[in-house]
C-alpha cells in the first residue's frame, strides 16, 4: 500500500482490513498480514475500554495517571480479542534494545516480564507482543516461513538509531529469518503533516534531512520504509497505514494533540498454547 500525499493523510477505513469488531472492541489489521494461518495481530483504537477522560477509553499505558485497575481491564480485553494466552508488555525507553522471547518471559530481560526495551521477537505460540504508542510507530514484522514475529516501538529517536534494521538483523541471527520473506506493517503514527521538529539540526542526524517535506517537517513513514528496504525486505511486502495520529485524536491517542492522554496498542503473535520451561 502506498502512503498518502504527505499533507493529506488518507482515511484508514479506505485502506485497511477492517475495522473488525469483537464485542465492542474495534481493531484494524494490515491487509498484507490478514488471515495468515496461525498468526494474529491487531491495531487497536482508543475505543472500547473502561478508562475515563482524558485516558478514554482503551488506554493500555501504566504510569500516565490512569487507574491501574482500568488499564488491567483494558489489557485483558485486548488479550481476549487476539485469542492469545498471554500479552507481553515491556518498558519502552526509546532505545535500541531488542528482547528475544524464548518463553513467556524475555530471554534478554533477566527473567522479568516487564523488562526494558523497544522491540520484541518470538516464535513461541500463545504469546502476543504488545507495543503501546501515541504518535510513535509500532512496526510489525512477520516471517511466515519461520513463523517468527517481531513488534517494534519506533519513535523519532528509534528511527534515528535504526531500531527497525537492528530488529531485522536479530531475526536473521537468532531465528534464521530471510528478510526477503518478511511481511511488514507500520501503524498509525505521527505523519509528515504533523512531524514538526523545530530543532531538527540538533535532534535528527543529517543523513535523514532529505526526508524533510517542508522546512522542518519530516516523513518518518518514508524513513521506516527505506530502512526496511535497506535491511532486505521487499518494497511490495511493506504496508504503511498512512494515518496521522495527531490528525485523528478521536480514534487514536496522540501525545502531540492532547499531551495528557493514553496509549493505544498494536499487538501481534502466534496462536497456540504457551510452552513453559520455567
Amino acid at each position: 500500500m502506498k502512503t498518502s500525499d504527505p499533507l493529506h493523510p488518507v482515511s484508514i477505513g479506505n485502506t485497511w482490513n477492517g475495522p473488525n469488531m469483537r464485542g465492542d472492541l474495534p481493531y484494524y489489521r494490515f491487509a498484507n498480514m490478514a488471515d495468515l494461518p496461525g498468526f494474529v495481530h491487531g491495531i487497536f483504537t482508543r475505543q472500547g475500554g473502561v478508562s475515563k477522560a482524558p485516558f478514554d477509553a482503551l488506554n493500555v499505558g501504566l504510569g500516565l495517571g490512569d487507574l491501574p485497575d482500568a488499564v488491567s481491564v483494558n489489557r485483558r480485553r485486548v488479550t481476549a480479542c487476539l485469542g492469545v494466552d498471554k500479552l507481553l508488555f515491556i518498558n519502552q525507553v526509546h532505545g535500541d534494545r531488542i528482547l528475544v522471547v524464548r518463553d513467556r518471559y524475555g530471554k534478554m530481560g533477566g527473567g522479568r516480564e516487564h523488562a526494558s526495551g523497544d522491540a520484541m521477537i518470538t516464535d513461541v505460540p500463545g504469546i502476543g507482543l504488545a507495543i503501546q504508542v501515541a504518535d510513535c510507530q509500532a512496526v510489525v514484522l512477520y516471517d511466515p516461513e519461520r513463523c517468527v514475529v517481531a513488534n517494534i516501538h519506533s519513535g523519532w529517536r528509534g528511527s534515528t538509531i535504526n531500531i527497525i534494521g537492528r530488529t531485522v538483523e536479530t531475526m536473521t541471527a537468532e531465528f534464521g529469518c530471510d528478510p526477503v520473506s518478511l511481511l511488514a506493517g507500520v501503524s498509525p503514527s505521527l505523519g509528515p503533516c504533523c512531524a514538526e521538529f523545530v530543532n531538527y539540526r540538533q535532534e535528527i542526524p543529517e543523513k535523514y534531512w532529505p526526508h524533510k517535506v517542508t522546512e522542518n517537517h519530516f516523513d518518518f513513514w518514508a524513513i521506516s520504509r527505506d530502512q526496511m528496504v535497506k535491511a532486505g525486505i521487499p518494497h511490495a511486502n511493506i504496508e504503511i497505514a498512512g494515518c496521522c495520529t495527531r490528525c485523528n485524536p478521536e480514534r487514536f491517542f496522540s501525545y502531540r494533540a492532547e499531551r495528557v492522554t493514553g496509549r493505544f496498542v498494536v499487538a501481534a503473535g502466534l496462536l497456540g498454547k504457551v510452552r513453559s520451561n520455567e
